[in-house]
């Protein structure tokens, strides 16, 4: 018997609670629990109401909670082994060919973005601020994702980038986490922070040329690669975790003065 409404229901409710809290609906509805109860264990802004879905899904069209439970799971199941398959694409931004289509480096860094569900790391050496991708960081915060940006700073930079504080292109997202290099300034002569990319959820990677900036996402020839699932991404984030917990990279506030404290 085809149940479009519950099957919708919960494919909506697993994008909205990730993977690894998905399981933890498999759990609340295999031990027969209430929607009252799964909605206040799994209360994360923005996903009461697709849980809710779920179980007013399986009312309407009269699925068990055992039934509903092993579609879930093996929902979840499927997802996890499609997310470890490696797919790996080029994006190019600038004039387009027959050859290769051109997609905005815009587009996919948004892309990347929405995707996360938990974390969200990027990485940029100069910023400016650029209302796509503003809003799609506020969302991301807004969600609960935790979400970290490393910049370049004007003193780092050394005379190379002018203006303000690449971070102040971030100062108006609640949430989000601004570090830097603390470099040794003796042993680094001449360093910058020039890396460029972005990991959500440690199974999506962008890495590029492409500056956090809408000329560098819209205006500018860019090429970057996008990593979908495989080590590449989980290994990229962990070097960036491990960076900020040696103190190589430290916090700054949301308009790029130095902070103290570290990522706990």
């Amino acid at each position: 018997m085809s149940r479009h409404r519950f099957e919708a229901a919960v494919e909506a409710a697993v994008a909205a609670l990730g993977l690894s809290r998905g399981k933890d609906l498999v759990g609340l509805l295999a031990q027969r629990r209430s929607k009252e109860r799964a909605l206040a264990e799994l209360a994360t802004p923005g996903v009461g109401v697709a849980v809710a879905e779920v179980y007013d899904a399986m009312e309407a069209e009269s699925v068990p909670q055992a039934e509903a439970a092993a579609y879930v799971r093996g929902y979840v199941a499927a997802l996890l082994r499609a997310r470890d398959t490696v797919q790996v694409r080029t994006v190019w931004s600038g004039p387009s060919t027959p050859a290769v289509p051109v997609r905005a480096t815009a587009q996919v860094l948004v892309e990347v973005i929405d995707q996360a569900r938990e974390e969200l790391l990027a990485m940029t050496y100069a910023a400016r601020p650029y209302p796509a991708l503003t809003r799609a960081l506020a969302e991301a915060t807004s969600r609960g994702v935790e979400t970290h940006i490393v910049v370049e700073t004007l003193a780092g930079a050394r005379g190379l980038l002018s203006g303000r504080e690449p971070a102040e292109a971030f100062a108006s997202v609640p949430g989000l986490r601004l570090w830097h290099w603390a470099r040794d300034r003796s042993a680094h002569v001449r360093s910058r922070q020039h890396a460029k990319l972005a990991v959500a959820d440690r199974r999506t990677l962008f890495v590029g040329s492409a500056n956090l900036t809408e000329s560098a996402s819209r205006r500018n020839i860019e090429a970057g690669v996008l990593v979908s699932g495989g080590e590449a991404p989980r290994r990229a984030a962990e070097h960036v975790v491990e960076l900020q917990r040696l103190g190589v990279l430290q916090p700054m506030d949301a308009v790029g003065r130095k902070s103290a404290s570290r990522r706990p």
